[in-house]
């Protein structure tokens, strides 16, 4: 009899663990338990990935009965509270059903401005009558629910304020306010939106580290690859002297023996912004002065060069590139006009200025006639004297 009854209570209790398992660890495909969905959502931030994977309870969840407005401190308790499963005696809502809710980083992030290493989570919520609720990122993120939950396993909390929300029959986590650096995660469920702000502040060395890895393999074989790389660093003012090295190999050789580089205005180009970013300025206006030297040193590559050194307030040198590019090109009537205009109503020349603006707007191109009223503005705004 008592064989029997050890025999039956195995059976129990494989049923049991079957039932909790099904969809994710059965042996067999079975429906996940309470129909509760298994979902997954994914954000990039950059290279950087954020993945939630979670199971989706719905409102008309229990056999279809409208649970609309019990579901916060009903259907999921205030605080901590004991479910009368597994170990814990105080447990978070486990934001969800069935398995554990789980968040997985590829790099260390800031969660609502605080640290987080990179690594998978448990994803649990400390839902609040009053004041705010509070996140927890769990290093146990193993499991069934938030049964076995123990808070000497916490790797963060951050706490946030819920908003109201539009109805939403089922629990879903998603990711908006997207930014090159940071994205904000929320779960939003019957009423309710329950945020969390993910920020990479080191997004852009990120970048350089993934390049610098690239260009050591096949990426390294073409020169342009040297040049983008070079470019990033002086856009984004970072890994200056490496990136010095990279231009000069986009110029000459990348690999040795290998392949060739290009000496071209846009490789100088290039080089010439790694030096400027650095602080390295008449360098800089060396290599643009062989840059635009060079045969593939067009009207417009010249013109684009004047108008960036406009743009810092470098208005004599902006004058000589115009000048330059006018006595190349006598045949082209607006864009060189156009820029010896801008220069020259910079430098506070009035006459120069309003004889370039007219010969520039009497030879507008039919690709630039939308800013015709825009030009015909500056030049009226110089007649009048303002």
């Amino acid at each position: 009899m008592m064989k029997l009854r050890l025999a039956l209570s195995f059976v129990l209790m494989g049923l049991l663990l079957r039932g909790l398992s099904a969809q994710v660890r059965s042996e067999i495909a079975l429906p996940p338990n309470g129909d509760n969905e298994r979902a997954e959502v994914s954000q990039w931030i950059g290279l950087v990935k954020i993945t939630i994977n979670y199971h989706s309870p719905n409102v008309h969840g229990g056999g279809g009965k409208d649970r609309t407005g019990h579901i916060w401190g009903e259907l999921v308790g205030y605080g901590f509270f004991d479910e009368g499963f597994g170990p814990s005696h105080a447990t978070p809502w486990r934001v969800g059903a069935n398995e554990t809710t789980t968040i997985t980083l590829t790099n260390d992030v800031k969660i609502e401005g605080k640290d987080l290493k990179a690594g998978t989570y448990g994803l649990f919520l400390d839902v609040e009558k009053g004041g705010p609720w509070v996140w927890i990122f769990s290093k146990d993120s193993k499991g069934w629910g938030s049964y076995q939950y123990n808070p000497k396993n916490d790797a963060l909390r951050v706490a946030v304020n819920p908003a109201d929300a539009p109805y939403t029959e089922f629990m879903t986590f998603g990711f908006d306010e997207r930014r090159p650096d940071s994205a904000v995660a929320f779960l939003q469920w019957e009423k309710k939106r329950v945020p969390f702000k993910v920020e990479v502040p080191n997004i852009t060395q990120l970048y350089v580290n993934q390049m610098r890895e690239d260009l050591l393999s096949w990426p390294g074989f073409s020169y342009q690859n040297w040049q983008n790389a070079a470019q990033f660093c002086a856009d984004n003012k970072i890994n200056l002297e490496e990136a010095l090295v990279w231009a000069d190999k986009a110029i000459h050789e990348p690999f040795r023996g290998a392949t060739i580089g290009a000496e071209n205005f846009s490789t100088l180009q290039t080089k010439a912004s790694v030096l400027q970013a650095m602080g390295r300025e008449s360098e800089a206006d060396a290599v643009m002065d062989k840059a635009i030297s060079m045969p593939d040193a067009g009207l417009l590559f010249v013109q684009s060069y004047g108008v960036r050194l406009l743009r810092a307030s470098r208005n004599e040198r902006a004058l000589k590139i115009f000048l330059l590019n006018q006595k190349r090109h006598p045949e082209e009537k607006f864009w060189t006009y156009f820029g010896l205009a801008r220069a020259y109503t910079a430098m506070k020349d009035k006459p120069n200025a309003i004889k370039n603006w007219e010969i520039a707007i009497a030879n507008v191109p039919e690709n630039r006639r939308f800013a015709l009223p825009q030009y015909q503005a500056e030049l009226k705004k110089l007649k009048e004297g303002n």
